[in-house]
């Protein structure tokens, strides 16, 4: 008897989808995101699709080259293999080049596996311990001026939380926390990410300038790499520390714990290697009294839809979901996904909940991967980590 559940096609795209309008942070500067999208049919013709980051020229070949080939003729149901046997084909010690392209395949047999059981996913990971979950709206490097009219716009959209990149000039972060607290006031919650770009001097002196604006945490203040300074400033911070390039695997989640680095934990299936890997760090959080989020890196549709499976079923999940799902001017769904006074719906329909809109998916489709971490209105401009 045939296993319906079997993989029997994988097909993938590389599109490009544009922003309204260029951003800016301390490692580049972006005009759209550009994404590995996967689609897989089982031996019963029902069909999965997942998404994943395609910011390096890495993940196409990783995904062609290894996933492809362990996924065909593989069960939806066999995730956990799945993650060991890419990590065994040699990439123990690349598991940063093997997560983005793993993901992509992962996130559509579970889509798959919703179908085929007619069960959401936060159906099939313990129910929805929330069915609403706030969205943080996401605020750029610009002057602040403009800073301060996006941050307005947001709060009367709805929004509670507000999150502003800083990282490229540090008088400038101070004048724009100031600017955003002034335009918010002092109820909302605004949290900021320098992306790694401080040494611990640096952000010692920032932290204190920045204590009177009741951040509700720092992001990824120092370079990923310094484990031991990220313990000695959280211990010394008066303003909560969150990671997130910090903790990309299970074993840098658990490290952080170990080590003291973090008082929030932000979770990414593409950086983790899958939704599972997610639940699994959620879990390892948890029992940690940490609380977690979500990493927002340029989602479109499908993982914006993860997200909020994600987040319905982590009981630590209490920290509203940073998104630039909205700065985008389309998306590669049949529906765009709507937030309405903050809050996102969390999908009820199988599988990942959401529709695939194959046309868009080949309108959008690249053979170019666009890095966003370079600018082109400065060509010899190249990030330093730390930068100051």
């Amino acid at each position: 008897m045939t296993d319906h559940t079997i993989i029997t096609k994988i097909r993938s795209w590389i599109v490009h989808v544009p922003l309204k309008s260029a951003i800016s942070w301390s490692s580049g500067k972006r005009t759209g995101s550009t994404r590995l999208i996967c689609e897989i049919t089982t031996a019963d013709g029902t069909k999965g699709y997942g998404e994943t980051i395609c910011l390096l020229d890495f993940v196409p070949p990783v995904f062609d080259k290894l996933i492809v080939p362990l996924g065909l003729g593989r069960s939806v149901m066999d995730v956990e293999r799945l993650t060991r046997t890419a990590e065994g084909a040699g990439y123990y010690h690349h598991k940063r080049a093997l997560v983005f392209a793993l993901s992509a395949l992962e996130m559509a047999m579970w889509d798959a596996r919703g179908k085929i059981a007619k069960l959401a996913l936060h159906q099939m990971w313990g129910g929805a311990y929330r069915s609403k979950i706030e969205m943080c709206a996401y605020v750029y490097i610009s002057d602040a001026t403009k800073v301060a009219e996006e941050l307005i716009s947001y709060r009367d959209q709805g929004f509670k939380s507000f999150k502003l990149k800083v990282g490229l000039d540090p008088e400038q972060d101070v004048a724009l926390v100031r600017r955003a607290r002034e335009v918010l006031g002092p109820a909302a919650n605004l949290r900021v990410d320098p992306n790694g770009a401080w040494t611990p001097a640096t952000a010692k002196r920032m932290i204190a300038k920045l204590v009177p604006y009741d951040l509700q945490y720092i992001e990824q203040p120092l370079p990923v790499e310094d484990i031991a300074g990220a313990a000695l400033l959280r211990a010394s911070s008066q303003v909560p520390i969150c990671i997130d390039e910090g903790a990309y695997t299970l074993q840098e989640t658990m490290t952080a714990i170990r080590m003291g680095t973090a008082d929030v934990i932000l979770v990414d299936p593409h950086e983790t290697g899958g939704l599972w890997q997610c639940l699994k760090a959620g879990a390892i959080c948890e029992a940690a009294g940490i609380h977690v989020g979500m990493h927002s890196g340029g989602e479109l549709g499908l993982t914006q839809a993860a997200y909020l499976h994600l987040a319905a079923s982590m009981p630590n999940a209490k920290i509203a979901l940073d998104t630039i799902y909205q700065h985008h001017v389309d998306d590669i769904l049949t529906t765009r996904l709507s937030f309405t006074d903050g809050q996102a719906v969390v999908p009820t329909a199988p599988g990942l909940g959401v529709e695939i809109d194959l046309k868009k998916l080949e309108f959008y489709k690249t053979d170019v991967i666009t890095s966003a971490y370079l600018n082109p209105d400065k060509p010899n401009w190249f990030a330093e980590k730390p930068a100051f």
